[in-house]
């Protein structure tokens, strides 16, 4: 019971790390949206104000004081409308002449800013950007350049993120946006800001602070250090007691950053720890609760047998001994007789209750395969809605209409399964009535061919005929082919030249056979053994029940499932099945494996 509940420990620990790695990829993906977005709505300013023309006819010599009180004006309007920080024009020299923040302490006219990158970058390329300390507010930024259209100057908006950083704050989220270097530039800790990821090498620095950069920022490493190699998690040491975090990252759309977040995980991963070891020391208690049970029935049973062993030897000497007393040792002939008969009918009894526990065990086991493979549909499903919202606002209407047609049916597949799980409980049977293989190998890639496009996997078919039926239940054979498939998908992810192919053989008279193959790592020899056992696994988060169902899928429908090495590298899963055309053959044997 101690093992077991160290072991549910354990499990708990990596599920509650698991579900906190997605969960924060979640966060730090809405986040990053939501900064790309900040950003975008001023993008466009700078372009829309390097063709005014009143801006272009200010920079042309001679220009009137009152064109320039004009455009410092118009400035400031925008500057307050767009939410810009500020706004100025810079003449082809480097000196400010018209600003957002004109008349004001610490205004931008007249200060020289042909050193900084973002000017020089938009009058030899048309545009710029950069991300600053500012030398006269000295507060932080990300400027924008423009170059005007007649080339006399340059537009440029500063946009800060403290409304972002104030954000992150108040919801307690600890968020920072680091450069290409590593350099912290926008954060929730402002204590945070200008320190880096990883050590920036001298000539770098000197180049940062000879062009004002960051100011004077020492540039120091961020206050926390990876607990082990190539992991996310971190030791965060920030002036507290140190902890344990969960750093997430996801790039910043349309520029070269990216966004991270750090996230607590001890109080989640004990929570999870103690509740699976709870749970685990409760289910071995009850496991070993009645195994004893069981050990005292079947102890008590021996007892009795032999209690009535030793009554028939006694009845037997005395009929030898004493013929006289034959009737009253027939008539305790006929009493055992009766309790005979009373424990055999004792015997059907409780025959039929294990049965009927069996029944509510594989319906307990099919229960769960079916919400392994409903996750299949639902995934479609997702994948299907994205790209009908990106065809509709692309006004691509009849894409977007197969995508939702599609959706439909796969609504119609996960009803279908529901429904298969109430006809399981009313114990059906397997039912077997010809089906075009065509229809089912369509509708099974459909279910995984958006999986296999998204990861670069080909995804090679060989079409069946149409007039080609077999015998068994579409859906149930979709199941077992769309597990089939995932499997091999799972087999071949983030291999170089990924490749899944299934092939039809119709040959033989009676029956037919589809294999699928994939050019994965394979499965060894000493575990091929026992891959079709429930709850036998070899994935990290696998149940271990998709093959296990998918066999008795399949052998309820008069056919085999097998597997073997494929040649060249990878594993081939091959189905059997009877013709539809044909009378259907005995039952085939239970191969060694199952």
């Amino acid at each position: 019971m101690v093992l077991a509940a160290l072991a549910g420990s354990h499990l708990a620990q990596g599920w509650a790390l698991a579900d906190l790695r997605r969960t924060a990829q979640s966060a730090v993906d809405l986040q990053a949206g939501v900064l790309r977005a900040e950003m975008q709505a001023q993008s466009a300013l700078p372009l829309a104000l390097a063709a005014d023309p009143e801006i272009a006819a200010m920079l042309a010599p001679g220009a009137p004081a009152r064109l320039v009180e004009e455009v410092d004006g118009r400035l400031r309007q925008i500057a307050r409308a767009t939410g810009s920080a500020v706004i100025y024009v810079i003449g082809t020299n480097g000196i400010t002449v018209a600003a957002s923040n004109a008349g004001e302490d610490g205004t931008f006219v007249g200060r020289d800013y042909a050193f900084r990158p973002y000017f020089r970058q938009a009058m030899s390329e048309g545009a710029g950007s950069q991300f600053a300390l500012g030398t006269v507010s000295g507060r932080p930024g990300f400027y924008l350049s423009r170059r005007l259209a007649g080339g006399g100057g340059v537009v440029v908006i500063k946009i800060e993120f403290d409304g972002i950083e104030a954000a992150w704050r108040a919801a307690g989220e600890q968020v920072f946006v680091s450069d290409p270097r590593g350099i912290v530039l926008v954060t929730s800790a402002p204590e945070w800001r200008f320190r880096t990821l990883r050590p920036v090498p001298a000539e770098e620095q000197s180049r940062i602070r000879e062009s004002l950069e960051f100011g004077a920022a020492p540039l120091e490493a961020m206050p926390f250090a990876p607990l082990s190699e190539g992991a996310d998690l971190v030791r965060a040491r920030d002036g507290g007691p140190e902890r344990a975090m969960l750093l997430r990252e996801a790039p910043v759309p349309g520029t070269d950053w990216r966004l991270s977040t750090l996230t607590p995980v001890a109080a989640a991963v004990e929570r999870e720890r103690r509740q699976g070891g709870i749970i685990a020391l409760l289910a071995t208690g009850l496991a070993c609760t009645g195994l004893a049970t069981l050990a005292g029935r079947r102890s008590r049973t021996r007892a009795r047998l032999a209690e009535a062993a030793a009554r028939r030897e006694e009845l037997e000497a005395r009929v030898r001994e004493r013929t006289q007393a034959l009737s009253d040792a027939n008539r305790q002939l006929r009493a055992e007789m009766e309790e005979r008969r009373r424990s055999e009918a004792e015997r059907e009894r409780l025959g039929r209750e294990l049965s009927q526990a069996g029944r509510l065990a594989a319906l307990g086991q099919f229960a769960a395969s079916l919400a392994h493979e409903i996750n299949q549909p639902l995934a479609a499903i997702r994948s299907y809605a994205d790209n009908a919202a990106i065809l509709v606002g692309r006004g691509r209407a009849e894409e977007a209409a197969e995508n939702v047609s599609a959706i439909g049916r796969l609504t119609d597949r996960i009803g279908t399964l529901t429904r298969q799980l109430k006809g399981f409980a009313r114990r059906a049977s397997g039912r077997r009535e010809p089906v075009a293989l065509a229809e089912i190998l369509r509708n099974s890639l459909e279910m995984v061919a958006y999986r296999a496009g998204g990861s670069g996997t080909v995804l090679d078919v060989a079409g069946a005929p149409a007039d080609l039926s077999v015998l068994g239940e579409g859906q149930r054979l979709e199941q077992v082919l769309v597990n089939l498939l995932q499997n091999a998908l799972d087999a071949v992810e983030g291999r170089s030249g990924a490749r899944v192919e299934v092939e039809v053989e119709a040959d033989a008279p009676q029956r037919v056979a589809v294999e699928v193959r994939d050019n994965g790592p394979g499965i060894p020899e000493a575990v091929r053994a026992q891959i079709f056992d429930p709850f036998f696994t070899t994935k990290s988060d696998g149940l271990g029940l998709g093959l296990a169902i998918a066999r008795g899928i399949v052998e309820e429908c008069g056919g085999s499932l097998s597997v073997r090495a494929a040649e060249g590298g990878g594993s081939v899963f091959r189905m059997e099945l009877a013709r539809a055309d044909l009378p259907a053959g005995p039952e085939p044997a239970a191969t060694e494996a199952a």
